[in-house]
């Protein structure tokens, strides 16, 4: 039911198909985020059309509104909302760090205050189990802890040894055998403290892991560091998923250090903002310039914004507060990343990632490639 076959690898990036009950996906893949069920401002058709193999919903959301009892009569998360391809599911995780100011944790699990109407929740391993399935997400996290940065060494490590007691009550818990769930390799920025938690996390055996706690702070110098000792730690025969990370520069960096999979709101946050990803860098459009650009966001672009729309239409709607602007600002920057991937995909299939990678790093930083890029794309196995 769930089988990662590596295709072809160059240096340490890969590509790789991972089957899964709702159908295959070519890794390395961008997920884009449906925070509620919906990719924010876009139908599943148009996610569908610029290329999104797989979506990612929010297990604490979804828990509070509108509830896993009512996804689960649709037949899960394909049927409430109409994306027929996979799911997966976060573990509401996330929300221990980034709702710090409203929760307590215990081992037992972690207390919200709801950000609905402020009655308490409580989230234990076994809840954010039994949620994720009935939500029916082909991918299922276990429930854990993602640190905050900058946090203490000895915080690190107690926050670290609760996420493998609560990776051991979320396997306990799981019943169905049509969901893989993941584990999530947590350290911080702290290299002894990722050694342990891969060390313990990997024992589990798990179909799959992530690599958590980044992208919450820290420094570049720190990130890539963590991700490459986390990616050389973990099996070669099972997907690395990236948690939270979604600007183009960390996906072709990360790629290169072996990471498959990703997710971020990044591009749809950024298209609300008024923002368009390209080549050259982010643009913005809520600026004076593009109003008198008679050229698409990107020529190179295939996305319906591009190919019908000159970037002083798309300004001129921005000014007028249309909501199709960042409608198609959205979609543009998922269209965007999908492309970062296709492209790295072929790359690596021609076994010159690390040439095409310096190639984009060139264009994108206008010439000045900084340490951690060019060292993460120049890896070797």
């Amino acid at each position: 039911m769930f089988e990662f076959a590596v295709q072809a690898t160059s240096g340490r990036a890969r590509t790789a198909d991972f089957h899964t009950p709702h159908g295959t996906v070519r890794t390395p893949m961008f997920m884009p985020v449906g925070t509620q069920g919906s990719v924010k401002g876009l139908s599943p058709r148009e996610v569908l059309d610029v290329g999104s193999q797989m979506i990612l919903a929010n297990t604490y959301h979804l828990m509070l509104r509108p509830g896993p009892d009512l996804v689960a009569q649709h037949g899960g998360l394909q049927g409430f909302t109409a994306y027929p391809g996979p799911f997966l599911t976060d573990s509401g995780g996330f929300q221990v760090m980034s709702l710090g100011h409203m929760r307590r944790i215990t081992e037992e699990g972690a207390t919200f205050k709801s950000h609905l109407d402020g009655s308490p929740v409580l989230l234990t391993p076994e809840r954010s189990v039994g949620v994720q399935e009935a939500l029916g997400a082909d991918v299922i996290m276990a429930f854990d802890e993602c640190p905050p940065y900058p946090a203490t060494q000895e915080y690190v490590r107690d926050s670290l040894e609760r996420t493998l007691r609560w990776l051991e009550r979320s396997l306990k818990s799981k019943t169905r055998d049509d969901q893989a769930l993941f584990a999530i390799v947590q350290g911080g920025v702290f290299p002894e403290l990722r050694e342990r938690s891969l060390a313990a996390t990997v024992a589990f055996g798990t179909p799959g892991f992530a690599i958590g706690g980044l992208a919450v702070g820290e420094s570049k110098e720190e990130m890539y560091p963590a991700i490459r000792q986390t990616a050389d730690g973990l099996p070669a025969a099972k997907p690395r998923y990236l948690m939270g990370v979604g600007h183009p520069e960390d996906l072709v960096a990360a790629i290169g250090l072996g990471v498959d999979m990703f997710d971020c709101v990044y591009p749809t946050r950024t298209g609300r903002f008024g923002y368009v990803l390209t080549d050259d860098g982010r643009v913005n459009m809520n600026s004076s310039a593009p109003r008198k650009q008679m050229s698409p966001i990107d020529p190179d672009c295939d996305c319906y914004a591009c190919r019908h729309y000159t970037r002083a239409y798309l300004a001129h709607l921005v000014k007028a507060e249309e909501m199709l602007a960042p409608r198609m600002f959205s979609l543009h920057n998922i269209r965007y990343l999908h492309r970062v991937v296709e492209r790295a995909r072929t790359a690596i299939e021609e076994g010159r990632y690390a040439e095409w990678a310096l190639e984009w790093g060139q264009r994108y930083f206008k010439g000045v490639i900084p340490g951690w890029f060019s060292n993460a794309v120049s890896s070797t196995s």
